[in-house]
């Protein structure tokens, strides 16, 4: 496995490898980000938001929403080094794939993801961006693995500027 510069020059497709890792800073999952979240995505489910209930749920407790998980770690992600690098030429997240949740983001936990490309496909020289794939590792503070899935950019090729 191929450890990133920290460098915030410029990625172009053809910079990226497959191998290459990043990992990104953590974050502190909060009851205010799980209000907010379920005030925003209209999900009150009793899992998230009734402490009674909650409490004979399988955590225990109450936990936080996965989409909210996988949203603040896609955040996490473009504020890492590597993606930042990437963000000039970046053209778009065409998918989300694979995406599984493996256990459950309690209230104080804190994230972070490890990231890898594992693929990258390159269209022809008449394309203007190439296409990677990166796995994505959510885990908590106890580096237990809570989310997992791959992301597709599309990437701008540098001989087209």
């Amino acid at each position: 496995m191929k450890k990133v510069q920290t460098s915030l020059e410029p990625l172009f497709f053809e910079d990226v490898s497959v191998g290459d890792v990043y990992v990104s800073f953590g974050r502190t999952i909060t009851e205010a980000d799980v209000v907010n979240f379920a005030g925003i995505s209209g999900d009150y489910n009793t899992l998230h938001t009734d402490a009674e209930f909650a409490r004979n749920s399988i955590a225990g407790q109450r936990i936080a929403h996965g989409t909210l998980v996988l949203a603040i770690s896609l955040g996490l992600c473009t504020r890492a080094p590597y993606n930042l690098a990437m963000m000039p030429n970046l053209r778009a997240m065409t998918q989300i794939r694979a995406w599984k949740f493996k256990k459950p983001v309690l209230f104080g936990d804190t994230i972070h993801v490890e990231s890898e490309v594992v693929e990258k496909n390159d269209p022809g020289p008449e394309r203007d961006s190439g296409s990677i794939v990166i796995r994505r590792t959510v885990r908590n503070q106890r580096g237990e693995l809570v989310q997992e899935g791959e992301t597709k950019l599309l990437l701008r090729k540098q001989n087209h500027l």
